[in-house]
């Protein structure tokens, strides 16, 4: 079957959307906690409701208001009064919105992914809540991405500030997930299991989102409620990999995690019964967005990424030798990956804005520019289309969740004489894209299970 340029392009979106759409975070909420007369069934786990006297939520995540939403339908309003149902949830400023019983309380604002003043009032709410409960409660934790900087609560010695510089300065330096919940942890009272720690419910449900390839619990959000494998030591290590001390970071952070390194002290115990589900991963975007290509009538090829990515210039180089193969070649005329990789910033002063899918499908485009010439590549753009976007629909610090490279971007770009390679140069794919209607402003969509990504063709023996 030979597609049009455009039915290509809506093809794409449709087949990304139904992989978000399988992530919503309400739904998975509603399909993994079960209440019926007698008993409350999470996580395989079921408990009379006799036995629990106070139903608590808390957490932190860019799914926040839509997991907090999902669990009051569950739970009813004649149940969260019986059991004096609460809820905090600590969530970006674009996702507020007003619950029954649930606070959804702004501790940063959209698009700016650090900690903030208002995500440590925030978490102090949180524990405030969690030193409130007995042995007779219930406590969910309602855990997503983005829940590392929506959850600040410094050690002593280190201020907000220096965690914000911190934060900053990996994620520009080109530091993944991993390395920057490893430090995020080290000087953190309530990242890598510190909210089990300071929970004193008999039973705590860590219902989790997870935004990090291979769903390690003690990564996602920093593991609140998860053992920490994490040490000072490997904190220092990372931190001078990436010259976190040439770039003026401040010497109380080396101090503390030298002074922890040299006398480490002993964390209090656990006390609850923690229970960990993980209810929605990139995988299980992967797949439904496969479904629905297979649908349309592609034959699909699917990845969903377990480990760090590398460099997001990289993987747009794959994705466009990958079209290359595609178009010529038998096989699949749909592939769709799953991922998170990560953009090593220029200097702040040539830098424009984007966000790593953005930037991802602009070195599609230059990797094809470089091995076509211009006249190849309009003739090739009939044929395919990439697109990549953010689960979440918050790519970097800009309203879009990611890009789409098809004809129409590819023919305007060249009418007004934008250079690729120049804008991928600066960082500054949003300023690309924009002009050229090449963006995807889908709007936060209270998930995040990373990225997700498609490349469609018309195979060369398509008919």
């Amino acid at each position: 079957m030979t597609r049009s340029a455009l039915q290509l392009r809506q093809d794409a979106v449709h087949i990304w959307q139904a992989g978000v759409d399988a992530v919503r975070s309400e739904q998975l909420v509603r399909n993994n906690v079960q209440v019926d007369d007698k008993n409350i069934l999470v996580a395989g786990k079921s408990i009379a409701l006799e036995k629990i006297r106070r139903i608590v939520a808390v957490g932190a995540g860019k799914a926040g208001a839509g997991m907090a939403a999902g669990l009051e339908q569950t739970l009813g309003e004649e149940l969260m009064r019986q059991k004096d149902y609460t809820g905090w949830i600590n969530v970006p400023a674009d996702c507020v919105r007003q619950l029954q019983r649930t606070t959804l309380h702004s501790a940063r604002p959209a698009g700016v992914n650090e900690p903030t003043a208002e995500g440590v009032a925030g978490t102090q709410k949180i524990l405030e809540i969690l030193a409130t409960l007995t042995s007779e409660d219930l406590c969910f934790c309602l855990i997503s991405g983005g829940g590392s900087a929506l959850l600040p609560a410094p050690v002593a010695g280190i201020r907000l500030e220096d965690k914000q510089t911190v934060t900053s300065h990996l994620s520009a330096a080109g530091a993944n997930i991993e390395e920057l919940n490893v430090v995020r942890k080290q000087l953190s009272a309530i990242k890598g299991g510190g909210l089990a720690r300071r929970c004193r419910a008999k039973w705590l449900f860590s219902l989790i989102i997870s935004d990090v390839l291979g769903d390690p619990l003690d990564a996602i959000a920093s593991g609140p409620t998860a053992p920490d494998r994490s040490t000072p030591q490997l904190a220092l290590e990372i931190l001078n990999r990436f010259q976190a001390q040439a770039a003026g970071i401040s010497p109380r952070v080396f101090d503390h995690l030298q002074q922890q390194n040299s006398h480490p002290g002993l964390s209090s115990p656990i006390t609850c019964q923690v229970h960990h589900m993980v209810i929605g991963n990139n995988a299980l975007a992967v797949e439904a967005a496969g479904v629905a290509a297979e649908k349309l009538g592609y034959s699909h090829a699917l990845k969903a990424a377990t480990k760090p990515e590398g460099q997001a210039d990289d993987v747009g180089r794959h994705l466009a030798r990958k079209v290359l193969q595609m178009c010529h070649e038998p096989g699949p005329d749909c592939f769709i990956t799953g991922g998170e990789p990560v953009v090593k910033l220029v200097d702040a002063q040539y830098r424009g804005r984007g966000g790593r899918n953005q930037q991802l499908a602009l070195s599609s485009l230059v990797t094809l520019s470089e091995q076509l010439t211009p006249e190849e590549l309009l003739i090739l753009a009939e044929r395919f289309v990439i697109l990549s976007g953010g689960t979440d629909g918050e790519d970097g610090p800009t309203d879009a969740a990611g890009a789409v490279l098809d004809k129409n971007v590819m023919v305007h770009a060249d009418q007004l004489g934008l250079s690729p390679k120049d804008f991928l140069q600066r960082n500054d794919a949003y300023h690309f894209f924009k002009p050229l209607g090449g963006l995807i402003l889908s709007g936060p969509t209270h998930t995040n299970v990373c990225d997700l990504r498609v490349v469609v063709v018309n195979r060369d023996d398509d008919s």
